[in-house]
């Protein structure tokens, strides 16, 4: 998974996730907006450092931090991409572009659907009670290997202590390592991820690995043609995060923070035709990006470092 997704040749150090599939960023400029009411509850929260970090891990092409750089002026904010592609073209000179985590943050920092492909381990219950490797090879042939590690099997039992016969596993300990890793850098300000996810009293038997290429979701063969994904534990990467969290749905954030999915009022299409239209396609893409069924059923995973974020999710 290591070298399918980023090694060389690997799918995210040569394709560019818009390509293949559809995420909050690419939705809506909606979803940009409400993150930028977030940055700037955390500027408040920091009394307006002189410098105001925001940090997007797994940046993609960089559409988020662009958006987010066209919607403020304040010289104040310094934007950093962390991603393992080579910078993108036509990036505004003003976002830095770097390979790995800052040594140090004070202000935002934000990974939007990066866990997901954090690349992990996956096992199987066999039939006599055993967890063992799901080997595979780079056609997608699987077969059945050795024992876990004793650490994942400990993760196991504090984690995922339910799974019976036949049952599949994620195994989680390298997201939580990241995110553990990730919120570290964070001297004052927050750290939140936003992703698809599941808790302990609902984890899927089958697991939820998959693949996506062009739009379409295909089956997760392990050579660089395909995204290869799979659901975060959340709970336990909000455990490895190490300090105080908050956790709700993406609709319940989305809400908080002014996006609202209400149809505007039919009156206005008579007093201001364009109006209406503005609004109605705005309502259409806030139902999207709320849509419980659908991005609205993302978690959001804010950890504070130092402060207390006022007005925003959970609060």
């Amino acid at each position: 998974m290591e070298t399918a997704l980023y090694g060389p040749g690997g799918f995210f150090t040569t394709s560019g996730p818009a390509d293949h599939f559809r995420t909050s960023v690419h939705a809506s400029p909606l979803f940009a907006g409400a993150l930028l009411r977030l940055v700037e509850a955390v500027d408040a929260a920091l009394g307006r450092p002189a410098v105001l970090q925001v940090v997007d891990v797994g940046a993609g092409r960089g559409e988020l931090l662009a958006a987010l750089h066209a919607s403020t002026t304040d010289p104040r904010v310094r934007f950093v991409g962390v991603e393992v592609a080579p910078r993108p073209a036509g990036l505004p000179a003003e976002i830095d572009w770097q390979r790995h985590l800052p040594s140090a943050v004070d202000g935002l920092l934000i990974a939007t659907e990066w866990l997901d492909n954090v690349p992990l381990d996956i096992a199987e219950m066999d039939d006599d009670g055993r967890i063992r490797q799901v080997l595979v090879d780079r056609t997608g042939v699987e077969t059945l290997g050795g024992d876990i590690d004793p650490a994942d099997r400990l993760w196991l039992s504090q984690w995922w202590p339910h799974a019976r016969p036949g049952d599949r596993v994620e195994l989680g300990r390298p997201r939580d390592r990241a995110w553990a890793d990730a919120v570290a850098t964070v001297r004052r300000g927050a750290a939140l991820a936003i992703d698809y996810g599941h808790v302990r009293e609902d984890r899927p038997a089958l697991g939820t690995l998959t693949g996506f290429r062009d739009g379409r979701q295909v089956t997760p063969v392990p050579d660089g043609s395909c995204d290869l994904t799979a659901h975060v534990a959340v709970d336990s990467v909000a455990a490895a995060g190490g300090v105080a969290y908050r956790m709700v749905s993406q609709r319940a954030a989305l809400r908080a923070l002014g996006v609202d999915g209400g149809r505007p009022l039919l009156s206005l299409a008579a007093t201001d035709p364009a109006g209406y239209l503005r609004a109605l396609g705005a309502a259409g893409a806030a139902a999207e990006l709320t849509d419980p069924d659908g991005l609205g059923g993302h978690w959001w995973l804010l950890h504070e470092i130092g402060i207390e974020v006022h007005g925003t999710i959970g609060a």
